[in-house]
């Protein structure tokens, strides 16, 4: 369920209340209710942790000028929380999670987040852990899709451009003596 939308897994949750043989509307309000107690459980609970050499990349991008965001299928607030938890209000400059109106996969949320951050779908790169964030940035034009994974089995980002398992394999490319990003006609 990490990879749905609140709304989703509340769906999900009222379909298998449904199959104990309770209506629908009744399915509904029990896993509404039942998340809204989970989120009155862990309030008080760190957000997830930021992974291992995390905020060094972060750093590292932010100062070769490169815009950054978080799009997650979390709500705005849960996004917000994680970044302030961590001290990356400095390097994040879009703090997005899903609406009821617009939520991963649809592409419209990452070219809505691109109008945002006052960059261009087709010159944007899209990190991920989900299929759903491979499908969103290929639909929506980006520059390419980096899949990330921390397990051995990565079937799940198939649609990646490239897969990773940490996140310091990103890193800005320069090249010669004036220290400038390689442009597109230069070869490694």
């Amino acid at each position: 369920m990490a990879t749905g939308t609140r709304q989703e897994n509340e769906i999900a949750t009222a379909a298998y209340i449904a199959e104990t043989g309770r209506g629908w509307i009744e399915s509904k309000n029990i896993a509404q209710k039942a998340f809204i107690e989970a989120d009155n459980s862990f309030k008080n609970h760190p957000p997830s942790p930021l992974f291992v050499g995390g905020l060094d990349v972060l750093k590292s991008l932010y100062d070769g000028g490169i815009k950054l965001g978080i799009l997650s299928a979390a709500t705005t607030e849960q996004v917000q929380a994680f970044v302030t938890r961590h001290k990356l209000d400095p390097y994040i400059q879009l703090q997005k999670g899903a609406s009821e109106n617009l939520a991963k996969p649809n592409p419209a949320l990452f070219v809505q987040s691109c109008q945002e951050l006052g960059v261009e779908p087709g010159k944007t790169l899209m990190v991920g852990d989900s299929a759903g964030d491979m499908q969103m940035a290929k639909q929506a034009g980006a520059a390419g899709a980096i899949g990330i994974c921390w397990q051995p089995s990565s079937h799940d980002l198939q649609m990646a451009d490239v897969v990773i398992s940490a996140l310091d394999a990103i890193a800005i490319i320069t090249g010669g003596a004036s220290n400038q990003p390689l442009s597109p006609s230069d070869s490694l």
